[in-house]
C-alpha cells in the first residue's frame, strides 16, 4: 500500500532500525567523503575534542536517509523535499553502535499552490543502542493526497 499525505498525521510516527554500523563502513565512508583524522585515525582522533575514532556527521546524515527509504518513504507517494530545515549533530557516531531512527510528523499541511499535494515535516531522531541522540533531523516532503482529494 503506498502511504499518501492523509497517511501522516502530526505525532509520532515510527521507529526504524536497528542499523548496525562497522568501524570499516566508518573508515571507507570517510576516505570517500569527508578525510578528516578524527574520522580515518584513530590516534589523531582520540586527540581530538570527540576523544576517539567517529563516523562523519554525514554519514550519520546518510544512514539515516536510508533508514527513513527503508522504512517508509520509499512506499510513500513522495514528490521530492524541498530541503533539509534542520540538522544537528548531538553525540559522535562510534564503531560498532547499533543506530535507532525515532521519527515523528511535525506538520501536516496542504499545499496552497498544489492542491493535490500536502507538505509533511518529519523530525527524525537517531539513538545508539544507550539511548543517546546522535542526530536530529527536521525535513519537509512533498507527498500526493489520495486519489481525487483536491481535485476541483
Amino acid at each position: 500500500m503506498t502511504l499518501t499525505f492523509e497517511d501522516f498525521p502530526p505525532g509520532p510516527f515510527g521507529s526504524f532500525g536497528p542499523r548496525h554500523v562497522s568501524r570499516e563502513e566508518i573508515l571507507a565512508f570517510a576516505a570517500e567523503f569527508d578525510p578528516q583524522p578524527m574520522h580515518l585515525d584513530e590516534e589523531a582522533a582520540k586527540k581530538s575534542m570527540l576523544r576517539g575514532l567517529s563516523g562523519s556527521g554525514w554519514h550519520l546524515g546518510s544512514l539515516m536517509m536510508r533508514m527513513m527509504c527503508d522504512g517508509f518513504i520509499d512506499r510513500t507517494a513522495s514528490l521530492g523535499s524541498p530541503g533539509v530545515n534542520e540538522l544537528r549533530w548531538l553525540a559522535p557516531l562510534r564503531p560498532g553502535d547499533d543506530l535507532m531512527l525515532d521519527v515523528e510528523v511535525t506538520e501536516a499541511r496542504l499545499s496552497k499552490s498544489r492542491p493535490d499535494t500536502g507538505i509533511v515535516t518529519f523530525k527524525g531522531v537517531a539513538r545508539n543502542a544507550k539511548g543517546e541522540a546522535l542526530c536530529e533531523l527536521i525535513s519537509p516532503i512533498i507527498v500526493r493526497r489520495r486519489d481525487g482529494a483536491g481535485a476541483a
